[in-house]
């Protein structure tokens, strides 16, 4: 997960930086710190990463068109 992808998951799910922070169970400056692209610890940016695919986002790789992320869909 890179940093815009993190800004742009928060965009689709409309949470500020306090939103994701609860959610992944980190601090806010933890949030800023990767946003800014900082290197985290690894167990801290799968907490993040993970928080945002509870929430139904899909990270996108590189395939040609750039990374990204979407919602997934629901059942």
């Amino acid at each position: 997960m890179t940093p815009v992808q993190c800004r742009m998951a928060r965009a689709a799910l409309d949470w500020g930086v306090l939103d994701l922070a609860r959610e992944a169970g980190v601090s806010t400056q933890t949030v800023v710190r990767l946003e800014r692209g900082e290197t985290l610890k690894q167990p801290t940016l799968d907490r993040i990463r993970e928080a945002f695919e509870d929430a139904g986002v899909e990270f996108i790789p590189a395939n040609g068109g750039g990374l990204g992320v979407r919602l997934a869909k629901r059942p």
